[in-house]
């Protein structure tokens, strides 16, 4: 009889477990026309589908699976791609119901079985009442047309901030232990209060930003996936290395560590961190800011700490790519290049370089005549100017067209100036009659050179993949400024031209 108690207890325990797996989210939505339904989640910055509902009677939606939902944040999507709303999922609500009214979904929501789900409800409902309150306020001032409107609006604000602050603290006090509770906290900004005042009467601004960027991650849990799966992880990154984070390379880098740190190699936050600091910092907004790139390559794909994020031929991509733009970063020496000028070209012509059908032919031409060629190069580095303007462009792009004449023209007003400066135009294809025509035709009279014995690499050895290209160097070379606009050309000369009088 014992033995047989035991099976049972055994037994229950595992039909119990059974039936504690999966997930069943049932929802019933009014006036809900609908007859598919998507049950979707965020991860980061983008949003996936968990499970879909293939027949909405009524009104009735169910998600039902055997596998159980990550916890975060999900919400309904329906036919027309719209979201209905949000609600948590966590361990604890794995079979949870909802109802709203599609007249009206935010008043009507409620959670049958979730205290927390509810809680976020009533959550969301302050915020939109906030918000709708401070809407109409300025929508009355407006209409009143007052002299003093700005002041009034700023005021108003400070008040509608104060309110939802204050409304997030009891939020996040009142759920303690919840996954609403470490969302909301991720929301809030950690504004320093009481803050000192400096010799002027002013407020410290130096206290409240080192306040503010020391205490921006409080409470934040790196080592737990489920920070990813809502709407406010993602922004919070964003927000930090955008704008709390000064933006220098080095700085950048240094914070990237210190948060890579904080994670367990391998998770999902691992993986999806590495991915974004990796992919935003190749092709940065501020120039020079895919030093943070190479510093990822050098530092976390070199040394095997992308295996799982990217597969083995990825990796070496971005390995490859690191390597190309290693050497081209501001405040490097720029790599020469070997080139040969209009001049030049009949007699490169008639050694065979134009001719030639593949690559052994063209490493057998360069061999037999290589005294003569290099007398033929035209070299970057023999070129002397305070200001070397490196352009890279072809005949019939049509961004060129409108960017070449404008730099002639910039070339010609800045030697006016008697400013010290050359452009190195390097023509990037081999259609040498198009493009000696185009030198002729539109005057074109600085340093025009191409590649006429096939030497240099100009996609690897620059970066050269669209056209134009445009490098800034000084009178040694250095790179000062890299793929800019022909806008930006005079401005960067004028801060050079500071830097050289200082010295």
């Amino acid at each position: 009889m014992k033995k047989n108690l035991q099976c049972f207890v055994l037994f229950f325990c595992f039909v119990f477990a059974q039936a504690q797996t999966g997930h069943e989210i049932k929802i019933n939505l009014k006036n809900c026309k609908d007859t598919v339904a998507y049950l979707a989640f965020y991860q980061f910055d983008k949003l996936y589908i968990a499970d879909t509902c293939k027949k909405v009677i009524n009104g009735n939606i169910v998600f039902k699976g055997k596998k159980k939902l990550d916890k975060g944040v999900y919400f309904v999507y329906n036919q027309e791609k719209g979201n209905y709303f949000d609600f948590i999922v966590d361990d604890q609500s794995q079979k949870q119901q909802i109802s709203s009214d599609k007249a009206n979904l935010l008043e009507n929501l409620k959670a049958m079985n979730s205290k927390q789900n509810e809680n976020f409800f009533n959550y969301i409902r302050f915020v939109s009442s906030k918000n709708k309150e401070f809407d109409g306020f300025k929508k009355k001032v407006k209409a009143e047309k007052k002299a003093d409107s700005t002041t009034l609006f700023t005021n108003e604000l400070k008040v509608l901030n104060e309110a939802i602050l204050q409304n997030d603290l009891n939020c996040i006090s009142q759920n303690k232990g919840t996954y609403l509770s470490e969302m909301i906290n991720l929301k809030m900004d950690k504004v320093a209060k009481d803050i000192p005042k400096v010799s002027n009467g002013r407020p410290d601004s130096i206290y409240a930003y080192n306040y503010y960027k020391k205490h921006f991650w409080d409470g934040v849990n790196f080592q737990d996936d489920s920070m990813l799966n809502n709407p406010f992880f993602a922004n919070k990154i964003k927000q930090y290395f955008n704008t709390v984070v000064v933006q220098h390379p080095d700085t950048v880098c240094v914070e990237i560590d210190r948060m890579m740190l904080k994670t367990k190699e391998g998770t999902k936050m691992n993986m999806l961190l590495l991915a974004y600091f990796t992919q935003t910092y190749e092709i940065p907004k501020i120039m020079g800011m895919d030093k943070v790139f190479v510093y990822m390559v050098d530092n976390y794909f070199k040394k095997g700490k992308a295996k799982g994020v990217y597969d083995d031929s990825v990796i070496k991509l971005i390995i490859d790519r690191g390597n190309v733009l290693a050497p081209l970063q501001l405040g490097k020496t720029a790599p020469d290049l070997y080139m040969i000028d209009i001049p030049g070209h009949d007699k490169i012509a008639k050694m065979g370089f134009d001719t030639a059908k593949t690559s052994e032919e063209l490493t057998k031409i360069y061999y037999d005549n290589r005294p003569e060629i290099e007398k033929a190069y035209v070299t970057l580095s023999s070129v002397k100017a305070d200001y070397l303007i490196l352009l890279f462009w072809d005949v019939d792009c049509s961004h060129c067209q409108k960017e070449v004449p404008k730099i002639l023209e910039l070339y010609h007003d800045l030697r006016k100036e008697n400013k010290d400066v050359q452009v190195f135009g390097v023509y990037t294809q081999n259609e040498f009659d198009k493009y000696k025509k185009y030198i002729v035709d539109n005057k074109v009279d600085w340093i025009n050179v191409y590649d006429g014995v096939h030497i240099n690499n100009l996609k690897d050895k620059y970066d050269v993949v669209t056209t134009p290209v445009i490098y800034i160097l000084d009178r040694n070379k250095v790179i000062k400024a890299k793929g800019i606009g022909s806008e930006s050309i005079k401005g960067i000369i004028a801060q050079m031209e500071k830097e050289y009088a200082k010295k």
